[in-house]
């Protein structure tokens, strides 16, 4: 009696270990609702990570701007009032007699006020550079791009862990009735006389382990919901609830139905590929606007005011100049800065190339594994109905007292194996299409 108690007292304990983090994640505001294609979408377009891509392309936007101002006019205006005296001996010019000049001479005022203007007439190489400037500005939108397939990927994965989490624990709370279901009998058939206390042990052992697998699967899907408020930017304290399960119908994308349609259109829709082929664009571009310095610039600049020594009597003044400038040698500068941009983009060249067998690659790897776990599900699926069928069997002949519980016991490690098979088969099913839907470059499209 005294070891009943003290088996009653532990399974008492861990009965509330494994309610204390509900107990103690209350929520203390309403839940967050969150559908698999709500968490893609709001990853997509709203994750910290989607936000600071999105403001390197407005920087990227911002040099356009600020490479075009080479091609466009310059307009300033300018006030200057001076006061100076000067000593005449200093100017190293002598004047004659007849011109008796004070020395020093006094301090005197002189007043000016210019409008400025400059415009570049011809400047290939500055258009040269907002071109590359542009181009570099398309690679930044293609690296957003990176970055919104990577977010959807990260939330999409974190809520597939988690609903499998959840599934584990709905799995671990049937065995833990299933256990709890075997004490009870147990426990009649001792006091009946009918089984020996080893089959009253084995029983309340066997559910001690259920109830601590039962604790780490709740700790697992506690963890899991905060990686899912962190995937998509939130409070890991926001309490979610997550509507979707590990169903057939979970992480369909908008994919095509055969492989080489699938990587046909990987190519098209890989961000990463776009980007890499901007990053070489930018510097063939770029290139191109060093070589052009060479060629001569035509600029036109000229600046109207007045001067004098008092306001009233200033006199208007103008200057108007037409500058060609044509450079010759600036120490080789200039080749080493175009070979060094011929460089980068047989760089990138190798690179685009080595991604282009690298799309196809993730294609037919996510193929693979979505034909393997489809496979596996429904070897899964029939496991599991055999191992309910085994536990069925083996408590009918316990209850008939034909056999002792380990059958029981043995039945029921037997069917914990096999939902763990079958729910770990839904999640590879789910998380193949979800990869292959990032290989195809459509992860924003998961619903």
């Amino acid at each position: 009696m005294a070891s009943q108690n003290r088996s009653r007292a532990f399974i008492a304990i861990l009965s509330s270990f494994a309610a204390a983090p509900v107990a103690a994640q209350a929520p203390t505001a309403a839940p967050l609702t969150l559908s698999f294609a709500d968490a893609v979408r709001v990853a997509a377009g709203e994750a910290p990570a989607v936000t600071v891509a999105t403001l390197r392309t407005t920087e990227a936007d911002a040099r356009v701007r600020q490479a075009r101002s080479a091609l466009l006019p310059s307009i300033s205006v300018a006030g200057v009032w001076l006061n100076r005296t000067f000593n005449t001996q200093s100017l190293g010019i002598p004047f004659p007699p007849q011109f008796p000049l004070p020395n020093p001479v006094p301090p005197f005022n002189n007043y000016d006020g210019r409008v400025s203007a400059s415009q570049t007439v011809f400047d290939w190489s500055s258009v040269s550079r907002v071109r590359a400037a542009r181009t570099q500005a398309d690679g930044s939108r293609a690296e957003r791009g990176v970055t919104v397939e990577g977010s959807a990927l990260t939330a999409a994965q974190a809520y597939l862990r988690a609903v499998r989490a959840r599934s584990v624990v709905a799995a671990r709370q049937a065995d833990s009735s299933v256990a709890a279901e075997l004490v009870t009998l147990a426990q009649a058939r001792k006091a009946a006389g009918v089984s020996p206390a080893i089959d009253l042990t084995r029983a309340r052992a066997q559910l001690v382990t259920s109830e601590g697998l039962l604790i780490v699967a709740r700790n697992q899907l506690d963890r899991a919901h905060i990686d899912v408020s962190r995937a998509l930017g939130l409070d890991p304290a926001t309490p979610l609830t997550l509507t979707d399960s590990l169903d057939p119908s979970l992480g369909a994308a908008d994919l095509p139905g055969d492989r080489d349609a699938a990587v046909t259109a990987a190519l098209a829709n890989r961000p990463d590929l776009r980007a890499e082929l901007a990053r070489g664009a930018a510097a063939r571009q770029t290139g191109s606007a060093i070589r052009a310095e060479r060629l001569p610039r035509l600029e036109v600049a000229g600046d109207y005011g007045v001067n004098g020594l008092t306001v009233p009597s200033a006199i208007a003044t103008r200057d108007l100049t037409v500058q060609v400038s044509l450079p010759i040698l600036d120490g080789f500068h200039r080749e080493a800065r175009a070979d060094e941009q011929d460089a980068i983009a047989r760089e990138s060249q190798t690179r685009e190339a080595d991604l282009r067998r690298q799309i196809a690659a993730d294609v037919d790897a996510a193929l693979i594994d979505l034909r393997s776990a489809q496979a596996q599900g429904a070897v899964a699926a029939e496991q599991l109905r055999l191992a309910e069928d085994e536990l069925s069997q083996a408590r009918e002949q316990f209850r008939a007292g034909v056999t002792g519980n380990i059958e029981v016991i043995n039945a029921q490690s037997s069917l914990i194996r096999a939902r763990d098979t079958e729910i770990d088969a839904r999640y590879a099913a789910v998380t193949a299409r979800v990869s292959l839907a990032r290989a195809v470059g459509v992860a924003r499209t998961l619903h």
